[in-house]
């Protein structure tokens, strides 16, 4: 299997799916005569047309909605956000016409439109270029949430949300773009909905999604290094449906749960795993649920800072060994 960077294996998802399906268009900022504010639809144009690859003004509000509406004649339109933090100036079509359409019209239209870009810090972009808007988007009924973690995963979630006929947030990350994983080259997509077990444990449960899983990763593999800790890691992989099936099987089997998110800690994901497993899995537990979010203040631009806010690998051990009470 050849390595593909993850804006590579975005471009193949969206040029697969375009190839397949004549009624599936890109629109957005930059996508075209500039192949990408991050070179994720290079190429796109000179293939599929100005027709199907749409430049669009500065303009969230106006061409979130005309894609909706295009959704609701029978095409199925990806919506590239330069990032999620200017979903904010659309997010009133998102809310309240995406996701909300299907059942105002009492199921006489459906919404197959995809929104996607990249989500959460990039580095010293400060406060209006830095947030997470994952459990935003999944508080909205009518939506899916989707948050992969690498080329092969953020490849076949893609195709699959593309194929959808309900409205999905594809939320990506800039500090992704670059990384590099084997993928097939034959066509393949993975559900929607359920979470993928990275590596089986008996000690100790640590879930997270999106960048983060770096972060759980190389935790993970510090305590089985140090204290021979046997962490099973699992990638949430979509967060809309929630897999609380797999953490919860999970935690039955370790009895202990550790929580990896990069979003602020009030009515975050991480919440709402901690609040499910409690509730179904309570007798399980021999310790205290820890999750580990960003510092709750917006994020500065100062990079030290920056690292003092996030979540990290030291903080991620440190939530593990409390949990093991080593």
């Amino acid at each position: 299997m050849p390595k593909i960077y993850f804006r590579k294996a975005l471009q193949e998802a969206m040029s697969e799916e375009m190839r397949r399906d004549k009624n599936i268009f890109l629109m957005g900022e930059e996508v075209a005569l500039y192949n990408g504010a991050y070179k994720v639809s290079q190429g796109m144009l000179d293939e599929f047309g100005k027709e199907r690859i749409i430049d669009t003004p500065i303009s969230e509000l106006g061409f979130a909605g005309l894609g909706i509406g295009a959704a609701m004649n029978g095409l199925r339109p990806i919506i590239e956000f330069m990032t999620f933090n200017f979903s904010l100036v659309a997010i009133d079509q998102v809310i309240n016409s995406a996701a909300k359409m299907m059942s105002m019209s009492g199921g006489q239209f459906s919404i197959p439109i995809v929104f996607r870009g990249p989500t959460g810090n990039a580095g010293m972009l400060s406060s209006q270029h830095s947030q997470n808007f994952e459990n935003w988007y999944a508080n909205c009924p009518g939506l899916k949430v989707v948050v992969p973690s690498n080329p092969y995963d953020a490849k076949g979630l893609l195709k699959t949300a593309i194929r959808d006929d309900d409205p999905v947030i594809f939320m990506e990350s800039e500090l992704m773009y670059g990384d590099q994983q084997e993928v097939p080259e034959e066509m393949y997509t993975l559900p929607l909905g359920k979470a993928h077990i990275v590596q089986k444990g008996e000690d100790i449960t640590l879930v997270s999604f999106g960048k983060m899983m770096k972060v759980a990763e190389s935790a993970a593999q510090a305590m089985q290094k140090e204290n021979n800790i046997k962490v099973e890691l699992i990638d949430m992989r979509t967060i809309r449906p929630l897999d609380i099936d797999c953490v919860i099987k999970s935690v039955k089997k370790t009895h202990r749960l550790v929580i990896v998110e990069e979003a602020w800690p009030i009515g975050s994901i991480a919440s709402e795993i901690a609040y499910q497993v409690q509730k179904y899995a309570f007798d399980y537990l021999d310790a205290p649920i820890q999750k580990i979010n960003s510092k709750d203040v917006p994020l500065p631009y100062a990079p030290t800072l920056i690292e003092a806010i996030l979540p990290n690998i030291s903080q991620t051990v440190q939530a593990i060994k409390a949990v093991l009470y080593l």
